[in-house]
């Protein structure tokens, strides 16, 4: 099994001198594992919930959001009017994308949206979602891979009032975990490599809420991690090392209908799983990745990782059992003529073409609900639709496994493999501002592996132009 050296970019940064990540040691699970801070917020006059997040340089190469590396948990519920002053502190223009956010296009924070150095973008919208546990990130076109793996990342959680008895204390039974691979030299991050190779990036160094070779205390018997895979392109394969049973509770757009046990999950860039696993007092396990496909050179899912000691109290509180009912959304289903469209992933394109910016590849009516099937013709991709929750009907035309039944964003490919989708689409109108459809392994989507659609009226989708102007939403 591969091991990592001693680091934690988030909690320990003024102790990063002499480390590599090239020089491979045995874990010690030393560190704390750090909890990123709630992030703070205030009612604005006219009743909207205000956050302030400021994208800054931070230290030994890293950014960070509100700090050196990474970003605080946004956490709202359902109804609530939010707010976002998102300051760009960086040298160079970015954006904020509302990953899994069902929101208007204005407000995706997509490539066209963005943000100069200096500037501050200031997007509004309505929470109208079930819960779920969705992230933000930035989303420059050509520059994300870059701009993520230096450390612009953060959790953007959603509460439904009334929703299931789930460990719910942030931080104590109900604990994020967002899982990325860097590489280091002499304590500071290198950024080089991010878009070299088929792949791009696979680090060597395993990084848990920025924390390496970390663990982590629980106090209750039953505990929620929130798996989100930050990473810029590896695949991850998640379980305990004793192989225990845990209980799958959500995916990317939400909640299952009932809890679906399994022993081992893939996660791959851009995903979130929740899980909810039990502990008994005193006992420590080590939550790994197991690797799945050892043939090809730099497959990002062939390696082995320890990720993350859980240390149990002597004493644990008691939990309240899981319900065999979580209220999670209803599957979709396709209506009887559904409009059907069909997407080959080669190399770097999408149906034979690079991302134009200026393109408009497809345009849906509002609230439609239709089949997207996806053909990989190369190596591994995974793709993620913006705006949208989605069931995924068949992969190489066998139904998926019961951990990957709920709603989602976004769904991996093997190499060769091919996926239906059931894509429900939201009801935001904007025929000129677009939403993305993408592989989120960072490299291929910077190299234009990426396409545009734009959601408008029923009836009137034969009346939009397929171009949009240069420089749409530039925020200076």
């Amino acid at each position: 099994m591969k091991r990592r050296s001693l680091l934690s970019l988030a909690v320990l940064g003024p102790l990063l001198s002499g480390c590599s990540g090239a020089d491979v040691q045995p874990l010690t699970f030393a560190n704390r594992l750090h909890i990123p801070p709630l992030a703070p917020s205030e009612i604005d006059p006219d009743g909207f919930r205000s956050f302030a997040l400021n994208l800054q340089p931070g230290k030994n190469g890293t950014w960070g959001i509100n700090g050196d590396h990474l970003g605080p948990t946004v956490r709202v519920k359902r109804g609530e009017r939010v707010r976002m002053a998102v300051t760009n502190r960086l040298p160079e223009a970015t954006t904020l994308h509302w990953h899994g956010m069902r929101l208007p296009a204005r407000m995706d924070g997509g490539p066209h949206q963005s943000i100069e150095s200096g500037a501050t973008w200031t997007p509004q919208w309505t929470v109208d979602q079930p819960a779920a546990t969705t992230w933000f990130h930035p989303h420059p076109h050509g520059k994300t891979a870059t701009h993520v793996y230096r450390g612009l990342a953060g959790l953007f959680l959603v509460d439904e009032p009334g929703g299931p008895a789930l460990p719910s204390d942030y931080g104590v039974d109900d604990i994020p975990l967002i899982v990325q691979d860097k590489i280091l030299d002499n304590g500071r991050l290198v950024t080089g490599p991010v878009d070299n190779g088929t792949f791009g990036l696979l680090g060597d160094t395993i990084m848990i809420n920025g924390t390496i070779d970390p663990y982590v205390e629980v106090t209750t018997t039953q505990v929620r991690f929130r798996l989100l895979n930050a990473s810029n392109t590896r695949v991850y394969r998640i379980g305990f090392a004793d192989n225990r049973t845990f209980h799958v509770v959500g995916g990317d757009a939400g909640l299952l209908r009932e809890p679906a046990p399994a022993d081992r999950v893939k996660i791959s860039p851009g995903e979130r799983i929740e899980i909810v696993a039990a502990f008994s007092p005193g006992e420590t396990v080590v939550l790994n990745s197991i690797g799945e496909n050892r043939r090809d050179a730099n497959d990002p899912e062939e390696d082995d990782f320890e990720l993350l000691k859980v240390v149990a109290a002597a004493s644990l509180k008691p939990s309240k059992p899981l319900p065999r009912a979580l209220g999670g959304p209803a599957p979709v289903i396709p209506p009887p003529g559904a409009r059907v469209r069909r997407f080959a992933l080669s190399g770097s394109e999408i149906n034979g073409r690079d991302m134009d910016m200026n393109r408009i590849d497809e345009v849906v009516p509002a609230g439609a609900v239709e089949i997207w099937e996806i053909d990989n013709t190369t190596y591994a991709h995974n793709f993620h639709i913006h705006e949208v929750a989605f069931t995924i009907l068949d992969i190489n035309g066998e139904p998926p496994p019961a951990y990957l039944a709920g709603p989602k964003d976004t769904v991996f490919l093997k190499k060769h493999a091919d996926v239906r989708l059931a894509v429900r689409f939201g009801r935001h109108t904007d025929p000129v501002t677009p939403y993305m459809y993408h592989c989120h392994l960072l490299r291929h989507e910077d190299k234009g592996m990426m396409g545009q659609f734009v959601i408008v009226d029923p009836g009137t989708e034969h009346l939009i132009p397929r171009t949009i102007p240069t420089g749409h939403h530039h925020h200076g």
